[in-house]
């Protein structure tokens, strides 16, 4: 097994300590403009969908579309992310998706627009995101170094759902008044922001880590660098479970607002910002408490499938609401995690290629999972839906929580006498010899 040695757990010097680093902080404003606008795209053209299709299966799909190229190509865009200067390659694929969100702005405005003309330009993002989210995240660690990884990663976290906090609520806004046409011009100029962050950035202060030539075999490099690494393997295959069946909220938040509650766009945005309060608060959580081990990442993902199923029963459209809020704590607390987990405990040349992995399990489950979520809404409706992906998400958290105990050599012990002066339910090694590198991380 390799080591983990490259993993440190340690506590961080404050919740905005990575904020201090100049680089760090163009990239922090850049992202709140971007993100804004992504947000509004999102809930702009999920509404759109569902008005030109009335279906949240049509949904589902272009969730499919947009995610696709990340199942078919993902590994090697870790690959590229390794191989190209990130920086340079993020203001390319920020462009890109400037001139996306324009061209799909022009023609909802034109009043042209078809689902079949969303799905099109909802592969297209797809297909720059493949590029894009590896070689954004593995930039973090070249911005900041890895005394502040963890805490960047977190608040990067906080700053999307900030944004998801405003955008939801300016698209419902904008839908209502003038179109989601509208949305998606905003979204294009917002990246101008992060484009002009990058730009502004110091190279001499940045930490690049030195790119792999091109080389043949190199994504097979990366899969048996994982497959070598059950500290890295079992947490990639409970991404893969959470992001193919969890994380499918387009598709079941409009069947819950259409079909469930009978809510126009506003109601709909309202949710995903109630969603938003609980994933920032999770956020800015993470980023005081240092970089995580494997049980709060195995815990953040059974209470996150837990209260999706609890959300299934809710009677209401305002105690759905609210837990919506508490699966958006746990839900954006195991995506944290796991981020800044396994950037950690991953040696820097292999970075990008395992980020891309990553990637790939946790989002490229969702051609799978979100037409599947969606055909469950459509025939049975959105309560049965959320409830699969409930039981689904914590029945993967538990099993591969006792696997990765099982490859640690530990056992779960109670001990009903310790009380408030320790914990009652806890991991302890099986034996008294030297625990495997794999406790440590647990």
């Amino acid at each position: 097994m390799g080591t983990a040695g490259s993993t440190r757990f340690t506590r961080p010097t404050g919740t905005f300590s990575s904020l201090r680093v100049r680089n760090y902080r163009y990239f922090f404003a850049g992202q709140i403009v971007s993100n804004t606008g992504s947000w509004m795209q999102r809930i702009a053209q999920d509404w759109l969908v569902l008005s030109l299709t009335g279906s949240p299966l049509a949904v589902g799909i272009t969730t499919a579309m947009q995610f696709l190229p990340t199942l078919l190509l993902g590994l090697f865009g870790g690959v590229l992310a390794d191989r190209m200067p990130k920086r340079r390659m993020l203001i390319a694929t920020q462009g890109a998706m400037g001139l996306l969100a324009a061209g799909l702005a022009a023609m909802t405005i034109s009043g042209v627009v078809t689902a079949y003309h969303v799905y099109a330009f909802a592969l297209l993002l797809g297909l720059v995101t493949v590029v894009d989210t590896p070689t954004r995240q593995a930039f973090v660690s070249e911005m900041v170094g890895p005394e502040h990884l963890s805490n960047a990663v977190s608040l990067n976290a906080a700053n999307f759902q900030t944004a998801r906090l405003v955008g939801p609520a300016v698209a419902g806004l904008l839908i209502a008044a003038v179109g989601s046409g509208w949305a998606f011009a905003l979204n294009a100029l917002s990246f101008a922001a992060v484009i002009g962050g990058l730009l502004a950035m110091r190279t001499s202060e940045l930490r690049p880590v030195e790119r792999i030539p091109r080389e043949r075999g190199q994504l097979r490099e990366g899969l048996h660098y994982v497959r070598e690494r059950p500290d890295l393997m079992w947490p990639l295959v409970l991404a893969g479970f959470i992001g193919t069946f969890g994380f499918n909220f387009p598709t079941l938040l409009s069947g819950f607002a259409h079909d469930t509650f009978h809510v126009g766009p506003g109601r709909y945005g309202l949710l995903n910002t109630a969603m938003a309060l609980g994933s920032l608060a999770g956020a800015l959580y993470a980023a005081r408490r240092g970089n995580p081990r494997l049980r709060w990442l195995t815990g953040a993902a059974l209470g996150f499938g837990l209260l999706e199923v609890l959300g299934a029963f809710a009677p209401g459209y305002w105690s759905f609401a609210v837990l919506l809020t508490l699966i958006g704590i746990f839900g954006l607390t195991f995506n944290t995690a796991i981020n800044s987990y396994v950037q950690l405990a991953t040696d820097p040349e292999m970075r990008g290629r395992v980020m891309g992995l990553m990637v790939l399990v946790f989002t490229g489950g969702t051609p799978v999972g979100a037409p599947l979520v969606g055909w469950v809404t459509d025939a049975y409706g959105p309560r049965l839906g959320m409830l699969a992906c409930g039981v689904v998400s914590a029945l993967a958290a538990a099993v591969i929580g006792l696997v990765l105990a099982r490859c640690a050599d530990l056992r779960l012990a109670v001990d009903l006498h310790r009380g408030r002066a320790g914990r009652v339910v806890a991991f302890v090694p099986r034996q008294r010899a030297p625990q495997r590198e794999l406790a440590t991380a647990c």
